[in-house]
């Protein structure tokens, strides 16, 4: 039941007008007027039979009303003005989200897609992987490595919350970055890293003297990463030609992220240490994404290795439609 003098008389003064406008939005209008009449005592009955509307859409209408105020009728996100210009008619936030399920829509996000991604390359090199890792001798051990730069920012994501609250989430003033060369080992999820003030061919040979370190038993390390020109420049030459060196490079094709776990496992550190946090200082972001590097990670290995697989595919664009 809806009952009558809800409205304060600042409240109806700021609703009066949209209704007399000449040039107001007809969608507007019509909400306007549909809450200073439930405001007059009117039924929702009553006001959707004049209004030629569903009584739940009235009932909408005052629900967003009382929980956000005229803004949330006034101005959304859904734009159903261009339903009510295309079609002559109105929905409620609900009622748009139905309608265009039934029409065969869904809400979602577009993919990344790799630029340029040969599909005869994407399938040679995962052949060739599947072939290494099906005779790979237990002397031999893998990994995918990558060098990443995350921001001292707040990064606001997605998240499920109770209905009528308002999350936020502070945002930091600093645009420092942490850099980290780092790898992962799909099968003991063993995670070398180092932290160099700067990513360049220096700190490529210092992680791969790393990676070695932690593998003295191992006569042969295959490590796998993308074609930057630190990972194949002068210093990285230097010391693969070294008699004593172990590591065996191997390069991904060009511009696919996809083929590379590291990239999926960045991810999962973004959801656990980025998303929707605030750091007071760059110190403390630092802290928190290398201890999900040093600590998360192997204690949550079993829990992370559905998402940072090998499970690869062949992107091809003609299976997308490319937005430009």
């Amino acid at each position: 039941m809806i009952h009558p003098g809800f409205l304060s008389a600042a409240e109806r003064l700021e609703l009066e007008p949209c209704v007399r406008r000449q040039h107001e939005d007809h969608c507007i209008a019509r909400r306007a007027n549909a809450t200073l009449l439930l405001d007059d005592g009117k039924s929702c009955q009553k006001i959707s039979d004049f209004l030629y509307l569903a009584d739940d859409t009235i009932r909408g209408w005052y629900k967003s009303y009382r929980q956000d105020g005229w803004e949330a009728l006034a101005f959304d996100g859904w734009k159903r003005g261009d339903i009510c210009a295309e079609f002559g008619l109105d929905y409620s936030h609900s009622g748009c989200i139905k309608l265009l399920a039934r029409l065969g829509f869904e809400y979602r996000k577009p993919k990344p897609l790799p630029r340029v991604a040969s599909a005869e390359k994407q399938a040679a090199f995962i052949a060739s992987y599947e072939k290494l890792m099906r005779g790979l001798p237990a002397d031999e051990a893998v990994y995918f490595a990558d060098a990443v730069h995350p921001e001292f920012q707040t990064k606001a994501a997605f998240g499920w919350v109770k209905v009528g609250s308002n999350p936020a989430v502070l945002s930091t003033a600093g645009r420092g970055r942490v850099n980290i060369h780092g790898a992962v080992d799909l099968k003991t999820f063993d995670a070398p890293f180092v932290k160099p003030l700067s990513v360049d061919g220096v700190s490529a040979v210092q992680f791969l003297t790393k990676i070695e370190a932690r593998n003295p038993d191992m006569r042969i390390i295959h490590v796998i990463w993308d074609n930057a020109a630190d990972h194949k420049g002068p210093d990285v030459m230097s010391f693969l030609s070294r008699t004593s060196c172990r590591i065996h490079l191997i390069q991904l094709p060009p511009y696919c992220p996809h083929l590379n776990p590291f990239e999926r496992l960045w991810a999962v550190l973004h959801k656990y240490v980025t998303h929707n946090r605030y750091y007071a200082s760059q110190t403390q972001f630092a802290d928190a994404i290398l201890a999900f590097i040093r600590e998360t990670i192997l204690q949550e290995w079993k829990t992370f290795r559905d998402r940072v697989s090998d499970n690869f595919r062949v992107i091809k664009h003609e299976k997308f439609r490319v937005l430009e």
